[in-house]
């Protein structure tokens, strides 16, 4: 097993998407990149944390790439947009890849490069590339919420 850590703006959606992928055990949502110690949802939706709303994926390697991975996490959110996603504004819905081991981020930076280069995005990639740091499990309400409430989208 191994684990990945993924910001792409609201938690909600990118959750959702990465727990139907083969090969991926569990998903949970939190909180990642900050300054304070157990912030809550309201803590971090107002900026002043520094925190970004994460996904965090425990993985098979032998049935899904970490490059597996980072493939959907560019393909499901828009990685040019600086600390927003759809309507979502503020540093908490920033765009960020936060590395487990030296692997992780040689794949990572070697991914962003790559798909910077390739003209596939008319602007930059914004994302940011970060060792993980302490993960925040998010409130209760906060874990598989879509699916939950049997929805398959957040309707942004």
């Amino acid at each position: 097993m191994a684990t990945a850590t993924f910001a792409a703006g609201c938690f909600w959606g990118i959750e959702l998407r990465f727990s139907e992928l083969e090969g991926v055990k569990e998903t949970r949502v939190g909180y990642m990149g900050g300054e304070m110690d157990q912030p809550s949802y309201q803590a971090v939706c107002s900026g002043e944390t520094g925190h970004a709303e994460v996904v965090q994926i425990d993985f098979d390697s032998q049935a899904v790439s970490f490059e597996t991975l980072l493939d959907c996490f560019w393909q499901w959110h828009d990685p040019t947009t600086l600390n927003r996603q759809g309507p979502d504004i503020g540093t908490q819905y920033r765009s960020a890849i936060f590395y487990h081991d030296d692997t992780q981020r040689i794949l990572a930076e070697q991914s962003l490069a790559v798909l910077d280069t390739s003209g596939v995005f008319a602007r930059p990639i914004v994302t940011v590339i970060e060792p993980a740091a302490t993960f925040w499990l998010a409130e209760d309400y906060h874990q598989q919420y879509l699916k939950k409430r049997g929805a398959s989208a957040c309707g942004i």
